[in-house]
């Protein structure tokens, strides 16, 4: 029986006054019956209490352990590995030495694009291709490409951003096409050719039935060719509380990966005449931080009114450090081995922007933190190992090398929890936050 049941019992036997034993004695006084009225009434009064205060104590500890479990579930970088039971920082840890990577050659993959095959394009050392992420307190999963094949059939997975998200799109396609037997059965759907000049790419494994695709959207949000303000420096606009009119090709994906910043600078924006437009008007004084905090808003919004959590599982990758020993003048220095402090370069006005806005969003966001792990690696960029030598860069990265990481990172989300629908039920606490 329930407290509550307990509890109302025993109020009605306090009430009740026809108890044969209670016939059975003499009423001796009018006095004594009021003092035994009076003696009853303060037996009900304390049990009616007993029963408030135990009400309110469960009130109060849920209020209290809700949010807090709330909290719990968004923070989005603690992952639980090998059955235990704490949690694990997997973007808090060390580059270590690892002779069996790399994961896959890049000269038997046909998505690499020609400029980040460094190897192929002449770069003689290869110490770069053998560091593995070590988180301090837990490992990563080891990638088994069978096992990962096996868990994205019938998926479809949504890269959108930069470069830099094309980049890591085209590692995790030749990660998983190295388990693959039969390398035609894995195709670009419209025949295309990997290049940066296409906004839409997409890779089907045929055998697996599934997708990996690739939307290029720098800012996520809507950039406008326009004259029509009649001033002379504004060329385009960016029109920041309206996502990207490709948005809703994103919608329906099983893994939807996203990255802005590379493109948030004085040189791609104003030094093109670009600026920023908010409820139909030109804002030239905003600045591009708070432009990019804005364009943000508009992103988790449009993630929070479309998304479906219970069939997408949303990430979104941090600002990627460049590592140019000078920038004005293109001077790119890669080293041979990582870098033993990350000088300054380990966090990122931009990164802080996404980890904040996705804090406050209703739709669970994975923030993959990878600025700091990447701030390291001034080993693995590609420098004159392009398609064009001439041209040196300190910003994109060999394949194969870090953004494969960021993708056993990604990975590690789905590895033992993927299939489990219950992942997705702490969109339900959210709206207690």
């Amino acid at each position: 029986m329930s407290t509550f049941s307990r509890s109302f019992s025993h109020k009605q036997r306090a009430l009740t006054v026809s108890s044969p034993r209670l016939f059975d004695k003499p009423i001796s006084s009018p006095k004594f019956s009021r003092k035994s009225e009076i003696s009853r009434l303060f037996c009900v009064l304390i049990a009616i209490g007993s029963v408030v205060s135990f009400f309110l104590a469960i009130g109060g500890g849920y209020l209290y352990v809700l949010p807090n479990l709330t909290k719990s579930y968004h923070e989005e970088n603690l992952v639980s590995f090998n059955g235990s039971d704490s949690f694990c920082d997997i973007f808090d840890g060390k580059w270590v030495v690892d002779n069996s990577y790399p994961l896959y050659n890049a000269s038997e993959c046909p998505f690499v694009e020609k400029g980040f095959n460094c190897l192929d394009n002449g770069r003689t050392d290869d110490d770069y291709l053998k560091w593995r992420w070590k988180p301090r307190n837990c490992e990563l999963p080891r990638f088994d490409v069978h096992y990962m094949l096996k868990i994205l059939r019938n998926k479809r997975i949504v890269f959108v951003g930069d470069s830099m998200s094309r980049t890591q799109w085209e590692s995790l396609i030749c990660m998983l096409m190295s388990g693959v037997q039969d390398k035609g059965s894995v195709y670009e759907v419209n025949g295309n050719k990997i290049t940066k000049l296409i906004r839409f790419l997409g890779v089907r494994f045929s055998s697996f039935n599934f997708t990996i695709e690739f939307y290029r959207s720098v800012f996520l949000v809507q950039h406008t060719w326009s004259s029509k303000y009649g001033i002379k420096r504004v060329r385009s606009t960016l029109t920041l509380d309206k996502l990207d009119d490709i948005s809703n090709e994103w919608i329906n994906a099983d893994v939807l990966i996203f990255n802005s910043g590379q493109w948030w600078v004085p040189g791609k924006l104003f030094g093109v005449g670009c600026y920023f437009q908010v409820n139909n008007t030109l804002r030239l004084g905003m600045s591009i931080p708070a432009a990019f905090r804005t364009a943000l808003e508009t992103w988790s919004s449009w993630i929070d009114t479309k998304i479906n959590p219970n069939r997408t599982r949303v990430f979104f990758r941090t600002f990627e450090p460049s590592h140019w020993s000078n920038l004005t003048q293109r001077l790119c220095n890669v080293t041979n081995q990582p870098l033993s402090e990350t000088n300054g370069q380990g966090s990122s006005s931009f990164s802080d922007t996404v980890l904040e806005v996705a804090h406050g969003m209703k739709v669970p966001v994975n923030v993959l933190h990878i600025t700091p792990m990447s701030a390291f690696r001034k080993d693995a960029h590609v420098g004159l190992w392009s398609d064009n030598p001439s041209l040196s860069d300190c910003s994109h990265w060999c394949l194969p090398g870090v953004p494969d990481i960021w993708n056993e990172m990604v990975l590690s989300y789905l590895h033992d929890n993927y299939r489990h629908t219950s992942l997705y039920q702490q969109s339900e606490f959210n709206g207690l936050d």
